[in-house]
């Protein structure tokens, strides 16, 4: 099947992916598996599936695609399994370090918080003393 820039505008392909066709097969082009490798990341082959392919075509692309995501999902939930086994104790050694600079943080502060309150109440119950003269 020969694509064209004309056949894709007839199809109702956006004028980026148009654009993008143009600048590579400016004369149009029998479209091949390796050519589509070639250029797996620069069209929409969703749209192109749905939008050129014959029923028959699109059924079985469709299929292959179905299979692929199904081992994509596959590999990324081994490689995601993996991720958590491994960074568990540094996730717990983090979490471990954490709270204990909390509770010294708290504890240091602690005293500060009062002499704060103390210093605090005394000028506000001086300040209320002077209007009231």
């Amino acid at each position: 099947m020969k694509v064209t820039s004309a056949l894709l505008r007839r199809k109702g392909a956006c004028r980026d992916q148009t654009d993008k066709f143009v600048a590579l097969f400016p004369k149009g082009i029998e479209i091949t598996e390796a050519l589509c490798v070639q250029h797996a990341q620069v069209f929409n082959w969703d749209w192109a599936a749905e939008n050129l392919l014959p029923k028959a075509a699109r059924v079985e692309y469709e299929r292959v695609k179905a299979s692929a995501w199904a081992e994509y999902d596959r590999v990324m939930a081994s490689a995601w399994a993996e991720y958590d086994r491994v960074t568990a104790p540094a996730w717990a050694q983090y979490k471990r370090v954490k709270a204990s600079a909390l509770a010294e943080y708290n504890r240091v502060t602690a005293s500060a918080w009062t002499e704060y309150e103390r210093v605090r109440a005394s000028t506000f119950g001086k300040l209320a003393e002077v209007k009231h003269d």
